[in-house]
């Protein structure tokens, strides 16, 4: 039996995790878990999964949930996601938060010995030096959950170094839009996701193409691979999911069906595969498989992520940080979509950069940037 802990268990990661422990509850327990605001569905899947810890964001919440399981022990804000991720019963820690949020959660569980199946980006694109340096002190694995980094991930078992990596991505709801036709786009349509079922904020980092920026940061870490030999393709039918070169021109790849279950399970089965996950892919059925490249002055998210990768220090962390603040803003209906790239861009502009080596440090910059951006809309 595995025992895991689920940082964020009510977002669309989170869910996903807790169906592939349902349906495989002979080989996996939540021992500990957390959530934000949604304290209804919490409070169902404390009910179903009965962990022996739970936090959720908020002091009152805490009070009400503890008074309804008086048997689960609770705690709130960050200590309680860290208290999640350090859970002594937890041999695995899923970390499906969202933002920047999840990156103390990681290193609290990476620095008390548990292996971290990850679905938070910006972990690794704000801290990744600093978080790759922590596994390898403590000897524990980062398994990747996103469709991407799990695809390369595979690609990679029982092979020779790769020599390029090749991230897909559909291209989102505004596939083949000049920079002037997403002047006038909408939230809705920026919601509109063509393949994926995702969260709010992911799904407009999907339509801007930042995701894919902050996945070519990621793999950089994750794969200790220079940022050179990643590319980027746009394949409309998210059936390839990433590839991998090597040396004798090989190019190895991972296809499926659009579907989180399959990478999740696979970070928490690893190095096992659990039957029956997913939908199995006929060829046939998928038909005809197109590949393009990226449009960048359409999308300039994808180069700004790439340049502050290139700068290093401080800079990716306020490429993350910037992008959180205006994608936000944008949710919010304060600025059109076309001003989440150009606040971005505007903010690294400006920066002078730092080592921003400590969790501290990562945490300062991004408080600045936040302000910074604030100060732009």
């Amino acid at each position: 039996m595995k025992y895991i802990a689920l940082l964020g268990s009510t977002g669309s990661v989170g869910t996903q995790v807790l169906d592939v422990v349902r349906s495989h509850g002979h080989r996996f327990r939540i021992c500990a878990m957390s959530a934000g605001h949604n304290i209804d569905l919490f409070a169902s899947q404390l009910e179903e999964f009965r962990p022996e810890f739970a936090s959720v964001a908020c002091e009152q919440a805490a009070a009400v949930l503890s008074r309804r399981f008086p048997d689960i022990r609770f705690s709130r804000g960050m200590e309680g996601l860290c208290e999640t991720a350090s859970c002594d019963q937890a041999h695995t820690v899923v970390n499906a938060l969202v933002g920047m949020i999840g990156l103390q959660p990681t290193a609290a569980a990476i620095l008390t010995g548990k292996d971290v199946a990850l679905a938070n980006k910006e972990t690794l694109v704000a801290g990744g030096a600093l978080i790759m340096s922590l596994a390898k002190k403590k000897n524990v694995r980062l398994l990747p959950v996103d469709s991407e980094h799990s695809a390369i991930f595979q690609c990679l078992q029982n092979q020779a170094p790769a020599d390029r990596l090749t991230l897909t991505a559909s291209g989102g709801p505004f596939r083949g839009y000049t920079r002037e036709q997403l002047r006038s786009v909408t939230k809705e349509q920026a919601l509109a996701h063509p393949n994926w079922t995702m969260g709010e904020k992911i799904t407009v980092d999907s339509a801007t193409m930042m995701n894919k920026g902050l996945e070519v940061i990621e793999a950089r870490w994750l794969f200790d691979i220079p940022p050179e030999r990643i590319d980027v393709v746009v394949h409309p039918e998210s059936i390839l999911h990433s590839a991998v070169s090597f040396v004798d021109g090989s190019l190895i790849g991972q296809f499926g069906w659009p579907d989180m279950k399959i990478p999740i399970a696979y970070a928490l089965s690893y190095p096992d595969r659990l039957p029956d996950v997913g939908k199995r892919l006929d060829l046939a059925d998928a038909g005809c498989l197109r590949f393009e490249r990226p449009d960048e002055e359409a999308f300039p998210c994808l180069r700004l992520a790439r340049e502050a990768l290139l700068a290093g220090g401080s800079y990716p962390v306020v490429l993350n940080a910037a992008n959180e603040e205006a994608v936000a803003a944008f949710l919010r209906g304060t600025i059109p979509f076309h001003r989440i790239a150009e606040c971005i861009e505007e903010v690294l502009s400006s920066h002078r950069g730092s080592d921003a080596a400590s969790i501290e440090g990562i945490l300062e910059e991004e408080q600045r940037t936040r302000a910074s951006v604030r100060s732009l809309i």
